[in-house]
């Protein structure tokens, strides 16, 4: 499967914050998730499962972010494999990412995403054809 964009974790995690101070960052996170033609990797999923449901005050409990990962599988999916890892050394390598970094650059190019929506990575960066965009600008 093919998607446009690419979210990583941080879109889905401020998308179910109930945190007041985050209430904007929640609205652009839903938003983006609103659009038709965007998808995730493995790795956001797991990310998104152990940091919703950490306690002491976990987001969710098991059940719902299970239910909530049932959801998201809907959508296009960059598995762990053997050549997403190679891709992502490659990418580490090259342009000097955290190799968990690389990984979620590594699922975006594997899924033909043109946008990477994360606050992780640095605003504006191209690479591999895929434009690092961070929704949540600084104000």
């Amino acid at each position: 499967m093919r998607a446009d964009a690419f979210v990583d974790t941080n879109i889905l995690l401020y998308a179910i914050s109930t945190a007041p101070e985050e209430a904007a960052r929640k609205q652009r996170a839903r938003e983006i998730l609103a659009q038709p033609d965007w998808g995730l990797s493995i790795q956001v999923l797991q990310e998104f499962y152990v940091n919703a449901t950490r306690p002491p005050q976990p987001a969710m409990r098991h059940e719902d972010a299970e239910a909530a990962i049932r959801q998201l599988l809907l959508r296009p999916v960059a598995d762990n494999n053997a050549a997403l890892l190679l891709d992502a050394l490659r990418l580490k390598a090259r342009y000097q990412l955290s190799y968990w970094d690389a990984a979620i650059v590594a699922a975006a190019v594997q899924l033909g995403a043109s946008v990477l929506y994360s606050e992780d990575l640095q605003d504006g960066q191209e690479i591999e054809g895929v434009t690092v965009v961070n929704p949540f600008p600084k104000a």
